[in-house]
């Protein structure tokens, strides 16, 4: 019986596949925190903006589906 999961290459190929989706998730998130007129960050911590903070957390939510999505085929 053997444990494929555990072999070098699939360990590898899962490691380079999490850093592929967690590049693009990024590059997509600053895309986003450009396309926006005002500062996301100072918004969110700096003036409490919850309803900003929740849109935030919803839309990364969503990029991570669509780049896990993406990876997983």
């Amino acid at each position: 019986m053997e444990i494929e999961w555990l072999r070098p290459a699939a360990v590898i190929g899962s490691f380079m596949f999490a850093l592929i989706g967690v590049l693009i998730f990024w590059v997509c998130f600053i895309v986003v925190d450009k396309l926006t007129p005002y500062d996301l960050w100072h918004e969110i911590v700096g003036k409490q903006n919850v309803a900003l903070a929740i849109v935030v957390g919803a839309m990364c939510i969503a990029i991570g589906l669509i780049v896990a999505a993406a990876v997983h085929g």
